[in-house]
């Protein structure tokens, strides 16, 4: 059995002009479809960038996340996109007005790192 790739990564969120707002508008990501669902109680849209697809479903009356800043709960931890700059992308995050924590280096590979999160409180990485 051989898996060389992600098809998609599926999020759910509450509001879809937020989310698009902020994956499509700020991020930078490619919206490919739209599906108004009422008999799942549900919107769905995809988004692209690059080789990612993300499967954004919009569910008004899901779960929150647990509070941070303990998001330490089995399951998706966080994404995390490489960038070639993370100083760069956290720039133009001040720019957009997207919330993110300060720069960190990996304990691992000591390469640059920073936090920041989706509308939802979806953790969101960036990783050189």
């Amino acid at each position: 059995m051989k898996f060389d790739s992600f098809h998609h990564i599926a999020i759910i969120g509450h509001d879809y002009e937020k989310s698009r707002e902020f994956y499509v508008d700020k991020l930078g990501f490619e919206q490919l479809d739209l599906h108004v669902r009422p008999d799942k109680g549900d919107i769905l849209f995809n988004v692209r960038k690059g080789q990612l697809t993300l499967e954004i479903f919009i569910k008004p009356e899901a779960p929150l996340r647990p509070a941070l800043p303990k998001p330490e709960h089995t399951g998706l931890r966080h994404l995390a996109f490489k960038v070639a700059d993370v100083e760069a992308c956290l720039a133009s995050f001040d720019q957009l007005g997207i919330a993110h924590q300060g720069l960190r280096y990996d304990d691992f590979d000591g390469k640059k790192m920073a936090f920041f999160f989706d509308p939802d409180g979806q953790p969101l990485e960036i990783h050189e």
